[in-house]
């Protein structure tokens, strides 16, 4: 599970219940499909663009219940009344991704994670009967703490591609510039603002974990192991003081097993750390 795309949450596993896998792939196939558009290729920001509209043209004709060319997403949002508006708010992040490279403020982040990972979660949780407030407040927070991982995980990537999600704030914060990400500089202050960062992460993955002793199960595993992931990932990132440009964190065969383990033996509220 490198924690990274949309390899985020569960994609229709063993774990997963039999019944409800159809559906988890087909909102996979649809979230994968979306960011590939805003992200991949050589594509001008225009079609791109273009590309996400048209996927929006196609949410319009499953609400109207016209033909469509997701019949299996169609069917998934019928059978379980699925919320429509969730998709468009990943629509709304991959456009956004094309749109806006950096982010001003950590608020101005976490909007956009509102948008482009918590509905995700959200999603499943419909699926599962179990659309309830309180348990929607620790999916975001869990979805959320997997968006900042994947970000801290792929600050060297996204700066090639344009990109910075690091606040800009933060940076001014802790006294580091762009200038530094271009040379893959990790020097004191890189080393406290990530590690002030993946901090963040942290306690929002800790905050969300009681979800997945609520939903109990084969359920409640499978999302005891997307955190666990989540917080390998953060726990790497500490291990390499931050150094994410020569030594970007993935996980090994070693990790899975270690995260397995966890999973397993762990309260769903410890730490990993």
């Amino acid at each position: 599970m490198g924690v990274d795309h949309y390899e985020n949450f569960p994609v229709a596993s063993w774990l997963m219940p039999p019944q409800l896998r159809p559906a988890v792939r087909a909102i996979y196939r649809f979230a994968r499909t979306a960011d590939d558009i805003a992200d991949e290729g050589a594509a001008a920001s225009a079609e791109r663009l273009a590309g996400l509209n048209d996927l929006s043209l196609q949410l319009r004709a499953i609400e109207a219940e016209n033909a469509s060319q997701w019949p299996d997403l169609a069917h998934a949002i019928s059978t379980y009344q699925l919320s429509v508006p969730l998709f468009d708010d990943l629509l709304s992040a991959f456009a956004q991704d094309v749109t806006t490279p950096r982010y001003d403020s950590y608020e101005a982040l976490l909007d956009y994670s509102r948008r482009s990972a918590n509905p995700v979660g959200r999603l499943l949780l419909q699926l599962f009967r179990r659309d309830e407030f309180a348990l929607r407040v620790e999916s975001d927070a869990v979805c959320t703490g997997l968006q900042l991982a994947n970000f801290w995980q792929d600050i060297a990537v996204d700066f090639k591609k344009g990109r910075v999600y690091l606040p800009q704030h933060d940076l001014q914060s802790f006294g580091v510039s762009e200038a530094q990400i271009a040379e893959g500089r990790a020097d004191i202050q890189w080393q406290m603002l990530m590690q002030f960062q993946v901090k963040r992460a942290q306690r929002l993955l800790l905050q969300g974990a009681p979800l997945a002793r609520t939903l109990g199960g084969r359920v409640g595993l499978e999302l005891r192991l997307v955190i666990q992931g989540g917080l390998r990932i953060l726990e790497r990132i500490e291990r390499v003081n931050g150094d994410i440009f020569t030594r970007r964190p993935t996980l090994t065969a070693r990790d899975w097993a270690l995260m397995s383990w966890r999973a397993l033996h762990l309260r769903a509220s410890a730490s990993a750390a």
